[in-house]
């Protein structure tokens, strides 16, 4: 199932407010965030990085923990009047001036 960034922040939408019953504030939200960035980190460096799994760490999905991110930031979207889709867009068009060149030119970057 294809769905796009509006549908997605739409459904977050309807989920909170009937099952979820309402949001929870704002700066709740930013810490909850955050909590759920340090989960997928915590994967990551396991799985990237060099510490080693803990069994707790053990079955824990990189995926799972992705998606709780992005419902979170879509949670704090929708609290905050934020279309995900329009600011990706404009984010995607900052990108493509500013850094037209940037990283080609980026020594650190090159296969030299």
């Amino acid at each position: 199932m294809d769905i796009t960034i509006k549908q997605a922040q739409e459904d977050v939408d309807g989920w909170i407010r009937t099952t979820g019953v309402r949001y929870f504030n704002e700066l709740t939200n930013l810490g909850i965030l955050m909590e759920e960035v340090g989960e997928l980190s915590r994967i990551m460096v396991r799985k990237y990085g060099e510490q080693s799994f803990k069994e707790s760490d053990k079955g824990k999905n990189m995926a799972d923990e992705m998606a709780d991110v992005l419902w979170v930031l879509m949670c704090l979207a929708n609290q905050t009047g934020v279309d995900l889709t329009d600011a990706l867009q404009k984010n995607f068009e900052k990108k493509n001036v500013r850094d037209a060149t940037r990283h080609k030119d980026n020594e650190k970057l090159s296969n030299k």
